[in-house]
């Protein structure tokens, strides 16, 4: 399987606006495609990511993902309606893939108290008018709303499915000229993650470290750090230890996942861990981290179109005996403006746990590894960023290994 890869031209990792315009529509195709394959007539998304990947609006997402106050109207056929938060409207009128904004109506009890029996009943009925107007049909699909949404619209004769499938569907194979924003966010991350590093001194506080990295996703047009997986030391193994107030100390592993909604709203998701101080590292922490590197290399090179995730999941690297109970539980995932389909579980998870599919061009992929002894002590945590092509993989992800954790 060739690798090619990171491309740095930066005509390659920056969309014109052109391409913009063109990225967003394109999007939208994806879903309605999706949609028809389902015999949907329409779907209704709450979901922020989902919102701006059909229509490229962007307006509180993290408040977004926890109250349902904006959402998007995407027929088959048809106008589309983004409804916007109150005194946002303007936000998303010079949208090309929007037809019409309205305001929504906030289905939550948080905005409505009593009422919100008849303001989810006026919210259903609202929506039923612009199903007949693109032409009717009584199969509708939504996600992230109420349970009330849902009843109100079986209510009237529809049959209520999950958004989610036809969204992570049209999303996981990305339409041209959408790695240029992939990239783009790429990029911003990885100067993020070289500042962060360039602040990592013995003493500096795991939390004031990170803090760094959330700075310049700010500064350069980014969303937000989806998780805190930023640990040092001893708290390194087991993994998905959150980010703390412990002082780092000279000698320390320090490993992190970025996780970050960067620009154009795309993740940027890759991990390494570092060594804290000038010394040199230990026979043991060389060792995990060769280990490591061992499982993202293999793994990366064993991707391929057409290869099936069982297929993949035996043929991957072999975790050591003593390092399988501490596990990253994914092997690879599927990755756009956040993690999405598919998720790929190892040999020894997929029959109870994981599930069938092909890899497929047009995927971009995280490919996961985080080596940590069942009886303890440090771990170390790496993954990279890749996308599949009709005849190749991609690298994505653009950091370098620390020398002194892989001497050559």
């Amino acid at each position: 399987m060739s690798l090619s890869g990171p491309n740095r031209n930066p005509a390659d990792c920056e969309p014109t606006y052109a391409e913009i315009q063109q990225i967003q529509l394109d999007r939208l195709q994806r879903v309605r495609n999706e949609l028809k394959k389902r015999d949907y007539a329409a779907c209704v998304l709450f979901d922020p990511t989902h919102m701006r990947y059909a229509t490229g609006s962007r307006n509180m997402q993290v408040y977004s993902a926890r109250n349902p106050a904006r959402y998007a109207f995407i027929p088959a056929e048809g106008p589309v309606v983004v409804f916007e938060f109150g005194g946002c409207l303007h936000l998303a009128e010079s949208l090309n893939t929007v037809d019409e904004v309205r305001p929504a109506k906030a289905i939550s009890y948080y905005f409505c108290d009593s009422f919100l029996s008849n303001v989810t009943a006026d919210w259903a009925a609202e929506i039923d008018d612009l199903v007949r107007k693109c032409g009717g049909g009584k199969r509708i699909a939504i996600e992230s709303a109420t349970s009330a949404a849902a009843f109100e619209l079986q209510k009237l004769g529809y049959q209520v499915f999950d958004a989610q499938e036809p969204l992570e569907r049209a999303r996981c194979i990305k339409v041209p000229n959408e790695l240029k924003m992939i990239r783009a966010s790429l990029r911003a991350t990885e100067a993020g993650v070289k500042l962060m590093e360039s602040k990592l001194k013995p003493g500096i506080s795991e939390n004031e470290l990170w803090s760094h990295l959330h700075q310049h996703v700010i500064a350069t047009d980014g969303d937000y750090v989806e998780t805190r997986l930023l640990s040092s030391g001893p708290r390194t193994n087991p993994w998905f230890q959150e980010c703390s107030t412990r002082p780092i100390e000279a000698g320390d592993l320090v490993a992190l996942d970025t996780d970050v909604v960067g620009r154009f709203g795309y993740y940027a998701d890759f991990s390494r861990t570092f060594l804290c101080g000038e010394q040199a590292a230990t026979r043991k922490q060389q060792e995990l981290y060769k280990l490591a590197y061992e499982q993202v290399q293999t793994n990366m090179e064993m991707l391929k179109a057409g290869r099936s995730f069982k297929e993949y999941a035996e043929l991957a690297w072999k975790i050591p005996d003593h390092y399988k109970a501490n596990r990253y539980f994914a092997l690879a995932h599927g990755v756009g403006m956040t993690g999405e389909y598919p998720y790929v579980v190892h040999r020894e998870d997929i029959d109870a746990l994981g599930y069938d599919g092909v890899f497929e061009a047009g995927m971009t992929i995280c490919v996961e590894s985080y080596i940590g002894h069942d009886e303890g002590g440090e771990g170390v945590k790496l993954e990279e960023q890749i996308y599949i092509h009709e005849n190749g993989i991609e690298l994505l992800s653009d950091y370098p290994f620390d020398p002194r954790l892989l001497p050559v």
